[in-house]
């Protein structure tokens, strides 16, 4: 996947300016697919290029320093629809977490990954926290037959899961640790 489906789809939920999409992202979709501000900004401008999406015209009288606005065109939907149904493979774990824990098996630096593993559920915890804070916020009250609610749930959801069984690895692990000490 790349950068521009998430864009897309950002901007078909609702048009926005560079700084806009760019603070959503920092709300939602960078949860699962992060991207700096730069990295946002240079893509809006290939898909501008490529007339996947549009300037909205400008309210009142250009004025210095205003933001673009912009949405998807009919070719960004097209495209955004088809890309959907495409299948592609499951991206691999990568976490430096993981290699801190065999590189600690083949040291022994049992302390200095028991700090990792303890800040990293640290940072796991509130992170969770924050998604079900988000859920609570904003789908307690979705009906079942809003699509467009229950996808966008399904997908904290996972965001959720995710993050519990980071937490759940994260105490069995030090609970293994612990036992190698005794």
């Amino acid at each position: 996947m790349s950068l521009k489906f998430a864009i897309l789809t950002s901007l078909i939920e609702r048009e926005g300016s560079g700084i806009e999409l760019a603070r959503r992202f920092d709300k939602s979709i960078g949860f699962f697919w992060p991207a700096t501000h730069q990295q946002i900004y240079r893509e809006l401008d290939r898909l501008a290029t490529a007339d996947l999406i549009s300037e909205l015209p400008q309210e009142g009288p250009p004025r210095r320093g205003q933001p673009r606005r912009f949405a998807v065109t009919a070719g960004g939907r097209t495209l955004l629809e088809e890309w959907i149904g495409e299948l592609d493979e499951p991206e691999p774990l990568r976490a430096s977490l993981a290699v801190r824990v065999r590189a600690a098996a083949i040291t022994g630096r049992v302390d200095e990954v028991r700090r990792a593993l303890e800040h990293h559920r640290d940072l796991r915890r509130v992170r969770l926290e924050q998604y079900l804070g988000i859920e609570q916020r904003d789908f307690s009250a979705t009906h079942p037959a809003d699509v467009r609610g229950v996808l966008q749930h399904r997908v904290l959801t996972l965001g959720i899961e995710g993050e519990r069984s980071w937490l759940t690895w994260c105490d069995e692990t030090l609970r293994v640790l612990d036992g190698l000490d005794a």
